[in-house]
């Protein structure tokens, strides 16, 4: 993973922004998928906290893949505030020790897998959040943070401009697709229920799409296809007619929005997480790339396999007045870390096609 002074000098400006709130005594925090888009900017952001101004952050990060987290995590070899932890969460946790926080981060996350992966889809939504809820009530933890999606709120059914918090659309549950939706619906409820029955403490983030240099160059997603296409030196190719409008946010706002709410969210409560600079339309989403790139909007058709895997909905804007309530604001202008986000795709891609790349050792338990 790249990780240059520009990436150093965002994921500062959102520690800045959250110094105010974070606490100085010791905390041991648990992140599902910590070596995901998500994952690796909340790790980054905690323990450049710890750097800084002198939080004493403890990450324990679970993930399948050893060797994607020690390409992520390389400069935390020697660290003794960080730990990666190879495991499956639809397996039972394995024994960390207790824990302040426990942030599920672990899902997929784009089209390919939905399609490709259906039940490992589901069952990171379901039953990896069980095992974590579990641990959680088991080791004292002081809060559960579930990252939810804005496909939970389905399609819009033409009464709402933008959803908040209590909007339900329409899902159309015997699909393929609807397997990452209804399965993030039911991770939801069943922080609810463990929250009644064991009074765990928890919040819901709740993120529109989100795009940043941390993303998988595997990632199938619309705008992660555009960045790999503008990276490339490629035309932006583009699947429909680019008419629907999605509420987009760049990664390192969105993990400063995640732990904002880990801090001061009200118990129980689910809060959208999105930026107003990210309102586009996928057409315009594709220009942008294109005009980065000094490329075209072509148009192509997706095969069954692809179509499969694609939303439905044509507008999907969320209400973030509850976040900003919170006294969340937003940092960046999204587009900035969009063109950010291009340039280092296309280094990433060039190393990985010379594999000059050099494996690292991580502390793993």
């Amino acid at each position: 993973m790249i990780k240059d002074e520009s990436y150093w000098n965002y994921i500062s400006i959102v520690s800045s922004s959250l110094e105010s709130r974070m606490p100085r005594v010791k905390c041991k925090v648990l992140i599902s998928g910590v070596s995901g888009m998500i994952g690796a900017v909340l790790t980054d952001i905690l323990l450049f906290s710890n750097r800084t101004y002198g939080t004493q952050y403890n990450v324990i990060g679970l993930g399948r893949s050893k060797s994607h987290a020690e390409d992520m995590f390389d400069e935390y070899e020697k660290s003794d505030y960080f730990k990666f932890v190879q495991h499956d969460i639809n397996q039972t946790i394995p024994e960390v020790g207790a824990v302040d926080y426990v942030i599920h981060a672990a899902s997929n996350t784009h089209p390919v897998d939905y399609s490709g992966d259906p039940i490992g889809t589901i069952t990171a939504n379901v039953i990896g959040t069980n095992n974590l809820l579990e641990y959680a009530v088991s080791h004292g933890c002081r809060r559960f943070v579930f990252l939810s999606s804005v496909e939970i709120y389905g399609e819009n059914k033409g009464d709402i401009e933008r959803f908040d918090e209590i909007y339900n659309g329409y899902i159309n549950c015997n699909t393929l697709r609807a397997g990452y939706p209804e399965s993030k619906r039911t991770g939801e409820a069943l922080c609810q229920a463990y929250g009644k029955k064991y009074n765990l403490d928890f919040v819901i983030p709740r993120l529109c799409r989100v795009y940043g240099p941390t993303m998988s160059l595997r990632d199938s997603k619309a705008i992660a296809q555009f960045i790999k296409n503008a990276a490339n030196d490629d035309d932006i190719v583009l699947k429909s007619e680019g008419k629907q409008l999605y509420s987009y946010i760049d990664v390192f706002q969105a993990a400063y929005a995640v732990l904002f709410i880990m801090l001061n969210g009200e118990n129980g409560n689910a809060y959208n997480i999105s930026a107003d600079s990210g309102e586009w339309y996928m057409r315009e989403l594709a220009d942008m790339a294109a005009s980065h790139a000094g490329k075209k909007v072509v148009f192509d058709l997706p095969d069954e396999k692809e179509k499969a895997g694609f939303s439905t909905a044509t507008k999907a804007l969320l209400d973030n007045n509850k976040l900003k309530k919170l006294g969340w604001q937003e940092c960046f202008e999204c587009n900035e870390i969009l063109d950010y986000t291009i340039d280092i795709v296309r280094k990433r891609i060039m190393l990985s096609l010379i594999h000059i790349s050099e494996p690292t050792r991580l502390r793993c338990i």
